[in-house]
């Protein structure tokens, strides 16, 4: 399933689950499903870009967000208005990706670190390293360190909302994330993030690597 089939998803399923009826409550329950409706449609790629962080493969990460997307809509009830949806989102996924996961053990070969060789070849980059090589040095991290390091240096949450999405201690999620700084930038062998080209999926990733400190 391609981005462009999650969002024509999110389309249908926002008209699917619109009451047809009159008066102003009705009007001001569309406009909230239509606001709904677009913060699916606007968190798409980042959705994306976690799930491909999780499994490795863009054509499995596209199905678990339209999974993701099927199970928001049909457990809307349970969002609280005015937190972080992305993050309820990054939740959701992760719970679907394990799921999978355990149910597919047996027919997935390595989720730690080979699969890599089946990303496609990002376009050529500037300096020593291209984004393949970070993409693989990324993909060699155990599960939870790459989850937590990718949620809160690529996704931008906070170690808080991380910690709220892997199930864990605000301490482990940080614990996780300093570990993964420090391996990926032992794997990379660099010092810099300018030492890769720039790429919007990747580069709040390795920023937060080779920071100092980094998080929040």
């Amino acid at each position: 399933m391609t981005q462009e089939n999650a969002q024509d998803h999110a389309n249908a399923g926002s008209h699917t689950a619109r009451p047809q009826a009159n008066g102003a409550g009705n009007a001001e329950a569309g406009e909230a499903n239509e606001r709904v409706r677009q913060d699916l449609i606007d968190a798409i790629p980042k959705l994306r870009a976690f799930a491909i962080s999780l499994c490795g493969k863009p054509e499995r990460a596209d199905d678990l967000v339209q999974e993701t997307l099927i199970r928001a809509w049909a457990k809307l009830s349970s969002f609280t208005e005015g937190t972080n949806m992305v993050a309820w989102l990054y939740t959701i996924l992760r719970n679907v990706f394990y799921s999978e996961y355990r149910k597919r053990r047996r027919e997935v070969e390595d989720v730690d670190g080979r699969i890599a060789s089946m990303q496609a070849t990002p376009p050529p980059q500037i300096g020593h390293m291209n984004l393949r090589d970070f993409r693989e040095a990324l993909m060699k991290l155990p599960n939870d360190q790459r989850e937590a390091l990718v949620l809160v240096g690529g996704a931008g949450l906070s170690y808080e909302e991380a910690a709220e999405v892997c199930g864990c201690a605000l301490g482990t999620i940080k614990s996780r994330v300093n570990r993964a700084r420090g391996r990926l930038a032992q794997l990379l062998t660099i010092d810099s993030a300018n030492e890769i080209g720039p790429d919007p999926a990747w580069q709040g990733v390795l920023d937060h690597a080779t920071g100092p400190g980094g998080g929040r």
